[in-house]
């Protein structure tokens, strides 16, 4: 089940915390509780990418991202992500997860979400590759970033970044069905 309540406290907390540009880092710190857990005691891979959310939607909200898009009623969707998992994260493990938004092309916002334990390891890191979208279609970046206020926001794509677009655009779509 998705995390509700826990979703509610973080928008809630982000709220009472100042603005942020769109590549300004947000940082929010989470538990890894008895239900996100997968069969060897750890936390689950697909619930890593959902407690992801509980920094990526703050985010939005502290960018002002989250206000653009109903005042234009434009929507959000992921189209893809890349995960990197090396550290384990067990049970009432505490972790903070740091999320940016890296920079942009024609059509997507590329997002980054790293998640750190107590320690000092990084746990995993994930990139996500996101939408907005309108009932015409993909909003070009550029016009969701100038809503923001950000119009000279025009960070380089990374090398390594730009080598994974140009992965993803070499992948079959549909992908074969034998």
């Amino acid at each position: 089940m998705y995390p509700f309540i826990r979703m509610f406290y973080a928008m809630a907390g982000s709220r009472k915390l100042p603005p942020l540009a769109l590549t300004d880092i947000h940082s929010s710190d989470h538990i890894c509780m008895p239900w996100d857990l997968d069969l060897w005691n750890e936390l689950n891979n697909g619930r890593t990418l959902t407690i992801y959310d509980l920094n990526r939607i703050p985010l939005a909200v502290r960018t002002g991202l989250i206000g653009v898009l109903r005042q234009e009623k434009w929507g959000l969707t992921m189209a893809g992500v890349m995960v990197r998992y090396r550290r384990r994260i067990r049970a009432f493990d505490r972790v903070t997860i740091k999320g940016r938004a890296v920079c942009f092309d024609d059509k997507f916002m590329y997002l980054e979400q790293s998640m750190w334990r107590r320690d000092g390891e990084c746990a995993n890191h994930a990139v996500y590759r996101a939408a907005v979208t309108s009932a015409q279609g993909i909003v070009p970046p550029a016009k969701v970033v100038e809503a923001l206020g950000m119009a000279d926001l025009n960070p380089d794509m990374p090398v390594w970044l730009q080598k994974w677009c140009e992965t993803e655009a070499l992948r079959p779509w549909p992908p074969m069905q034998d």
